[in-house]
């Protein structure tokens, strides 16, 4: 029942964005966090992630126990952003030029915006959208299964931090090291899941060969996903992409034949993490009735 409330709250409201937003507070939480403890340091990194980490979790479990079942669909409606995620897709991919669909893509991905084209853009949306149906819809869903809906919201605020702090860079190098490796095993069975569950809903093709892809990738989870979608709708992602001004050599995903990603193969990839993100909530809804 709480499952089914807050996947209908969210189909019905989608994730409600705004500065008093769950996410957003712990958001600045966690950056007055970084900013008291900060260090160079592995070890700094540990102790601020516990803090930031630990306080909410106390408060949610005191509203998990004192309130029941109302606070519990609203955790987890706050802890799946379904709708969101679609929207800022479909936002790229509906865009009327090149400048218009590279504005709106700089919204979703930290690479550099100003050089792509038109397909370059719907690729990297396509990109996002996949890794973030893992991320966003299917992870949130695994944990609520495994843990409750604190394991739901204990999973979006390791990933909020990993967005924050998981980034290979001179600043969080060391500081962000702890964050991202929470990250990366709390995500590994649910990219995983999320890859296959595309297979099921599209295009099949072997696991292997989607294995023998997503090894490639920079990420040990987000390059699952990805190969999967491009498989699974016949369409190639993946490809070089510019940071900081700099060219970082990518392969490209999917069949040696894929298509590039014109309208109709965009639709195609939303058609399937649309399926997919059904398949997984059914899963869900099943194994809450089952356990």
């Amino acid at each position: 029942m709480t499952l089914a409330l807050a996947l209908l709250l969210e189909g019905l409201l989608g994730d409600p964005l705004h500065a008093m937003h769950p996410v957003a507070l712990f958001g600045r939480w966690a950056a007055w966090v970084e900013w008291r403890l900060y260090g160079d340091a592995r070890r700094a990194g540990v102790a601020a992630w516990l803090l930031v980490v630990g306080v909410p979790m106390l408060l949610l479990s005191g509203g998990h126990y004192l309130l029941g079942r109302p606070f519990d669909v609203l955790l987890l409606w706050v802890s799946v952003a379904w709708r969101s995620l679609f929207g800022h897709v479909r936002a790229v991919l509906a865009a009327g030029s090149t400048e218009a669909a590279r504005a709106a893509v700089a919204k979703i991905v930290s690479r550099d915006t100003a050089s792509m084209s038109l397909e370059d853009a719907r690729r990297a949306a396509l990109e996002s959208l996949a890794e973030n149906a893992s991320d966003a819809v299917v992870a949130p869903l695994f944990w609520f299964v495994a843990l409750g809906p604190l394991g739901a919201a204990l999973y979006r605020m390791v990933n909020t931090l990993d967005a924050m702090w998981g980034y290979r860079s001179t600043h969080y190098c060391s500081f962000g090291w702890w964050a991202a490796r929470v990250d990366d095993g709390a995500n590994w069975l649910p990219a995983r899941i999320t890859a296959w569950l595309m297979l099921c809903c599209g295009k099949r093709t072997a696991w292997a060969e989607v294995g023998w892809q997503a090894v490639t990738h920079a990420s040990p989870n987000a390059g699952w996903p990805e190969v999967a979608l491009a498989f699974a709708a016949d369409v190639r992602l993946g490809g070089p992409v510019v940071r900081r001004g700099e060219v970082e050599a990518r392969p490209f995903y999917g069949a040696a034949n894929a298509r590039v990603v014109d309208a109709g193969a965009a639709a195609e990839a939303q058609r399937v993490t649309g399926r997919t993100l059904v398949l997984a909530s059914l899963l869900a809804l099943g194994a809450g009735l089952v356990f």
